[in-house]
């Protein structure tokens, strides 16, 4: 684990690697200035990140795909050095889906292939045009999920060059087995992506995962927004906790920093999200330093097994995944 601002990838199963930290560039496309993903991805790629995380629903991949290119063609970096991360969204589960979805996400980059391809959640939504598909009370209009048969054309999509690597975010325990119990499995998950943070640490998602050679991404590493529409506000702001503000005073970092060293010092990848330049650069900060064992613990010990990001408004859907323990 002697990573540098250079170096710092971790081995996923299929024989390719990912940063270990990524930049997140999930924002509200309602109340978000336009060029701000732009602007954010270049300042990024500048600082000495390669890992980028997008997906098609943010409805900025357009912007994130200008940005890479802007800086492959000034030489800062080759189409090798950067890792994509992009999602496919819950309206496209049904295998024939897949592959156009993920083209339109290239098409979008304007990209040959993305680095790694996931299914952002195991919920799928009736197919259409609507990402938010609703009835005419208001209720979600869900789609019978055959969490296998979406794998099996995320495969094709592999063995067909347009993605390196495959895995998925938000399962749980049950799901992620229904996959690597699947005859005929050709390509198994490399990666989970989920909350984990000091207040929501997973450890027994994380235990199963290593196991099982998947390696866990983390969102919101430092907490997320106070969108009362989908966080649980009950949940404290993270970065005002008493202890990690201390120990960050100990160790000459910011709560941020320390935060996201922990996660990466338990072998979980981190992709927090900013638009702000000076933020951007700041989390990158984290490879000039090491937390103690004994400040590793404490930080543990916040532990409150409560999530900011509980998507309750599809807590109703059959493939939920946050009604199981992990």
């Amino acid at each position: 684990m002697n990573w540098t601002a250079e170096s710092h990838a971790v081995p996923l199963c299929d024989g390719m690697s990912m940063p270990v930290i990524g930049l997140g560039t999930y924002a509200d496309p309602r109340t978000t200035p336009k060029e701000s993903a732009y602007r954010a991805v270049k300042v990024a790629i500048e600082t000495g990140y390669r890992h980028i995380d997008g997906a098609l629903v943010y409805f900025n991949e357009h912007e994130v795909g200008q940005a890479i290119r802007d800086k492959i063609a000034d030489g800062t970096v080759k189409r090798e050095d950067i890792f994509y991360c992009g999602k496919l969204w819950n309206t496209f589960h049904p295998p024939e889906l897949v592959r156009p979805a993920l083209e339109r996400t290239l098409k979008t980059l304007q990209l040959e292939y993305v680095d790694l391809y996931i299914i952002e959640l195991p919920t799928a939504f009736k197919p259409g045009d609507n990402f938010y598909p609703k009835d005419e009370q208001g209720k979600y209009i869900y789609h019978d999920t055959d969490l296998c048969a979406t794998w099996e054309a995320l495969e094709a999509c592999k063995d067909a060059g347009l993605a390196k690597s495959l895995g998925v975010s938000n399962f749980n325990k049950r799901q992620l087995e229904l996959i690597l119990n699947k005859p005929g499995l050709k390509h198994k998950p490399v990666s989970n992506q989920v909350e984990c943070h000091p207040y929501y640490t997973q450890p027994k998602l994380l235990e199963y995962c290593r196991q099982k050679e998947i390696v866990i991404v983390g969102y919101s590493p430092l907490g997320t927004c106070r969108d009362a529409s989908w966080v649980n506000l009950t949940c404290p702001p993270l970065l005002e906790d008493e202890l990690l503000v201390s120990l960050a005073k100990k160790y000459n970092k910011t709560a941020a920093q320390l935060a996201l060293r922990f996660n990466v010092q338990r072998g979980v990848v981190v992709i927090p999200k900013s638009f702000s330049p000076p933020r951007v650069r700041e989390n990158f900060q984290i490879f000039d330093f090491c937390i103690s064992e004994e400040d590793m613990k404490a930080i543990e010990g916040l532990n409150k097994n409560i999530r900011f990001v509980e998507l309750l408004m599809w807590a109703d859907h059959p493939e939920y995944p946050f009604h199981d323990d992990y």
